[in-house]
């Protein structure tokens, strides 16, 4: 997680769904919160394929998850079983344990030396959670340390375990000057703490200013000399050519002292890791081991099944990452020396310092990069992994921080996690999805809903926005951020939330739980979000391009060319895939696809480093690889002068010309491409015969996924943006789409699509698209962040008997759905219309009569105002009661200026007296904030889409008064304001509550098949 905090050193940081086909503008079916009584229960068991109840009534093993914020180990276990309990009732699925509390200044009062993280009080509650969640049936996963980097209580900045950088002196010399005196020390001072530092070299480089750049001094790399042997009792003595300028650069390691963030945790204190070394990855792995796993806990992780945790990479230094036996990987690696080199490398709080030749500074920075990735993948997320095994669990981890190739990391975990907040755009989901499906797993996880400032205010339609296009990347669990411990010394109502206050403002992210209003609702959207989980964790995900990533590492917002702009906006779907993927077993081609057993990817698409200037480079082994993959029936499509390739690092002699060699032999392939103009992908991937499996005409928001069982190919679309900061905003949408059967199951030959509401959970047969041979073409129909899922299956897959019925191929009544009666039509006004069936028939209806839409003319507004009880947990609720001409939201209401809370809005609709069967309404609910709920005549409807307001009544209506109750829960932000103004004075007032224009529209619908 990405968080920046300044005390720390160097840290940087709504419409109705439509399905149609073959329409008029306006002839839409409206689809969402469809009645019981028209739709098909999803049935199914978790799997492959469905079986009862597998759609609407998702197991908790992919239910979502809290990251759950710990005061460390200041914590009641009677509270905890509590806190479970909540969480388990609301519908989620499990809880990360993390010591995080960043909102109190003050950690005395948090006792670590008796209450610190790992303490013996933080175990018990750790075995009290264990104990709970299995009787929940949800899951526990723990952090590996408290907060983040990973850390270890007791290990010393000093110990060869510890973090470690390579600080950097320098002197300059004018040619022929001489320097006589001690080694020139580090530019900075080591960290509180560090108390040695070893010289690891010394030398002398000309600089040349041809080589400089704004910020970096150049240097020549031919005239490096290291004169570490010449160094006697720390003092050096040498003098400078006259051949130009100089420069002396001492190298030192040490410790870098980093801390986990917002501690201390523990007593004593904790300090990071080294990330890149046997020796650091056990030091954690250690302390478990032996101070933190005793028999019972051991037994409580097996009987679990959850997963070990770690954080983003954030390793703070002054210089450069550094570990030991960093120069005998990079040489084992690159089979050169590293010393020569370091010059381009060093840091200096972030910055490069020094430059040779612009290509070659590219290229050592590359080499070391991928040596530094080895180490990381093998020492630390490979040894954890094996470790977490052996204790019968799971390491889920955040990849990237650094320079490392998070997309080789990716196929090492059991579960990648990426993040909403540091992530910049869908490719750095993109990125970890292809190391996921290349090597075989099925999670990608996402960090979810940290939004800087906003704590108390997040709106739950904000976080949804922010996922429906995460999940279109290849997300498929979320972990909210989240959930924190009721209490802590000397916090105010409404209890401890981990980062608010966070420097005497508003936090990151929310504290989710029955401290929030909303949270009387969130039932609702946990089973929203179970249910794309459950989709999108079936079978085997698909995409229809791979493209190759030289430079692997992720959270960076760089995408790929004309994919990212041009492709997915048509439909295309793409995952990246770096180096070390294609040496995994099942990257193999079989019927021209790449990895037929995985994501059987149609295309590779290989462009220039994007990272580099977008220089045409790719690496022996790399093009190489690509070779094999095209003599074996893959389509390739190159962009950039891949005739004229250079090495992404340091070439060997005459590697070079080996690379033209293999990359010429490559281009002379008839399914292999070669472009210069982006703008050309397209037209290349058509010449070989590439199409994607989801198709519009029209460049869209709509954004999609794939997965593929042996029964059914499961279609997820939103509409939604790349990044929270996209401008302009996504405009609602209203288009056909084509996609195309793919799965080969039982049933081969025959499929009819299905329509999947997450919301209601809820399946109904499309009753209106056309086809052709294995492509169906419907209309979609979304609002800015609403998702629908269509799934091409065989008849009868969700257990409903409409597989073989006759569906509509085109309509002028207001839309065809399936129901109990059969295929029939809806119109909202009176008239005659006229469908075509898929048998050839033609039917007409006649809708003599359809009631006006109605406006509720006056409203009575019940309100439970919440505010600060008696303590920081306690919450008291004060009843107000209004009568409402005209809606207005809270903040317009000088009764309700500054409250939070629930509010109940009742009014009467009156029907004609000839209301029967045939007759229906949907109530358009217009700007509702934040989560709402409808009930009419005393009866609740199922759960209806948050981000686009309009309810399905059903059969729920009767001639003569009907009541409507519409209960719209709020944030606290409104109160807070007046609560806590020291923290949260500056926050403007919020429009929240029921704000319209509400109206219900009356239907008629007859069966017509």
């Amino acid at each position: 997680m990405h968080e920046p905090d300044p005390q720390r050193r160097g840290l940087t940081r709504r419409s109705v769904l439509t399905v149609t086909a073959g329409l008029t503008a306006g002839a839409a079916l409206t689809f969402g919160a469809v009645s019981p009584a028209q739709a098909v229960p999803a049935t199914g068991t978790a799997g492959q394929a469905p079986g009862a109840d597998w759609f609407a009534r998702p197991p908790a093993s992919v239910r979502p998850k809290f990251r759950w914020w710990w005061p460390d180990g200041l914590v009641d276990p009677d509270e905890i079983a509590r806190e479970i309990d909540q969480i388990a009732d609301a519908g989620f699925g499990g809880m990360e344990i993390a010591a995080v509390h960043h909102s109190i200044k003050d950690k005395s009062v948090l006792d670590t030396e008796h209450h610190g993280w790992g303490s013996r009080p933080w175990r018990e509650g750790v075995e009290t959670a264990l104990r709970r969640a299995a009787r929940r049936g949800v899951t526990i996963d723990l952090t590996l340390g408290p907060a983040w980097p990973a850390a270890v209580p007791g290990l010393g900045p000093d110990d060869d375990a510890a973090a470690q950088e390579l600080a950097y002196g320098r002197v300059s010399l004018t040619a022929g000057s001489t320097y006589q005196g001690p080694v020139p020390p580090p530019v900075h001072a080591p960290a509180s703490g560090v108390t040695r530092q070893s010289l690891i070299a010394v030398q002398a480089a000309r600089v040349d200013t041809a080589n400089s750049t704004r910020k970096e001094t150049g240097l020549d790399l031919a005239s490096v000399r290291d004169l570490t042997a010449t160094v006697t009792d720390g003092t050096l003595t040498w003098t400078a050519p006259a051949d130009g300028d100089w420069v002396l650069i001492s190298y030192w390691q040490r410790g870098s002292a980093q801390q986990p963030e917002s501690g201390p945790h523990s007593s004593p204190a904790a300090y990071v890791v080294d990330h890149f070394s046997a020796a650091g990855t056990a030091a954690v792995t250690g302390f478990w081991d032996d101070r933190i796993l005793t028999s019972t806990l051991r037994q409580l992780l097996k009987a679990a099944g959850g997963a070990f945790f770690e954080d983003s990479v954030e390793l703070e230094t002054d210089g450069l990452v550094w570990t030991s036996r960093l120069p005998e990987a990079f040489e084992k690696h690159t089979g050169r020396p590293l010393l020569p080199y370091l010059p381009a490398l060093v840091l200096d709080n972030s910055n490069q310092v020094f430059a040779f030749e612009a290509q070659l500074t590219r290229q050592i920075r590359h080499d070391f990069w991928e040596a530094v990735s080895e180490l990381f993948n093998r020492h630390h997320l490979g040894a954890l992994r094996d470790w977490a095994h052996a204790l019968h669990m799971e390491l889920r981890s955040q990849p990237y921080g650094l320079q490392t190739d998070a997309i080789a990391s990716a196929t090492l975990l059991d579960i990648a996690e990426g993040e909403s907040l540091g992530f910049k755009n869908l490719d750095d989901y993109r990125c970890l999805a292809g190391g996921r499906d290349m090597a075989g797993h099925t999670v990608l996880s996402c960090e979810a809903g940290a939004y800087n400032g906003s704590a108390y205010s997040t709106t739950w339609d904000r976080f949804l926005r922010t996922m429906g296009g995460a999940y279109a990347a290849g997300v498929n669990q979320t972990v909210l951020h989240g959930f924190s411990y009721a209490t802590a010394p000397n916090v105010s109502w409404p209890g401890f939330a981990a980062f608010s206050p966070y420097n005497g403002a508003p936090g990151y992210g929310e504290s989710w739980g029955p401290r929030q209003p909303t949270w009387e609702h969130v039932e609702d959207v946990s089973g929203y979000l179970s249910r794309l989980h459950q989709v999108l964790q079936a079978g085997k995900a698909r995409a229809d391009v791979a493209v190759f990533r030289q430079t692997g590492y992720t959270a960076t917002g760089i995408g790929a060319s004309w994919f990212t702009s041009t492709g997915v906006p048509l439909g295309w779907t793409h995952q990246f895939l770096s180096g070390p993927v294609l040496a995994l077993p099942g990257a193999t081609v079989d019927d021209g696809r790449l990895a037929p057993d995985g994501p059987a990817y149609k295309a590779l698409f290989v462009e220039g480093d994007f990272f580099y200037s977008s220089t045409p480079t790719l690496a022996l082994a790399d093009a190489k690889a690509v070779l094999a993959l095209a003599r074996d029936g893959l389509p390739v499509v190159l962009l950039g002068a891949f005739d004229q390739p250079l090495t992404p690092g340091v070439p060997d002699e005459g590697e070079t010309a080996r690379l033209t060699e293999v990359l010429t032999g490559l281009l002379a392939l008839p399914n292999v491409v070669r472009i210069t103009d982006k703008t050309a992908v397209g037209d290349a991937l058509a010449r070989l015969g590439v199409t994607p499996d989801v198709r519009h005409s029209v460049s869209s928001t709509l954004l999609n996924a794939h997965r593929v069982t042996d029964d059914a190919d499961f279609y997820y679309f939103c509409n939604g943006k790349h990044a929270e900061t996209v401008k302009p905003a996504v405009a609602a949408i209203d288009h056909e789409v084509t996609v195309r059967r793919t799965f080969r199951g039982s049933g081969r030959g025959t499929a009819v699509p299905y329509l999947l509401d997450p919301w209601s959970g809820t399946v109904t047969r499309a009753g209106r698209y056309t086809r052709d041979g294995d492509e169906f073409t419907l209309r979609v129909a979304l609002q800015p962040g609403q998702s629908t899922i269509v799934v091409l299956g065989r008849p009868g897959l969700f257990g409903d008997r409409d597989g073989n019925r006759p569906y509509a191929t085109a309509t002028d009544a207001g839309g065809v759905l399936f129901t109990a009666r059969g295929l029939s039509v809806r119109a909202t006004a009176a008239g005659r219309y006229t469908t075509y069936l898929s048998t050839g028939r033609t039917v007409t209806t006649t809708f003599d009569t359809v009631p006006e839409p109605v406006v509720p003319a006056s409203w009575r507004l019940e309100v439970e105002d919440w505010g600060p009880g008696s303590s920081a947990t306690r919450t008291e609720r004060t009843s107000r009661s209004l009568t409402l001409d005209t809606l207005l939201p809270w903040s317009k209401v000088p009764e309700l200026a500054d409250s939070a809370g629930i509010g109940r809005y009742r009014t009467t609709v009156t029907l004609p007296a000839g209301w029967d069967g045939s007759h229906g309404a949907t109530l358009e609910l217009g700007q509702v904030s934040d989560t709402f709920r409808v009930t009419v005549n005393g009866t609740r409807l199922p759960a209806a889409d948050r981000l686009d307001p309009v309810v399905d009544l059903g059969s729920a209506l009767r001639a003569g008064a009907n009541e409507i109750v519409i209960e719209v829960a709020t944030p606290l932000i409104n109160r807070l304001r007046v609560a806590q103004p020291a923290v949260f004075g500056g926050a403007a007032r919020q429009d929240y509550g029921l704000v319209g224009p509400v109206r219900l529209v009356p239907h008629r619908q007859a069966a017509i098949a």
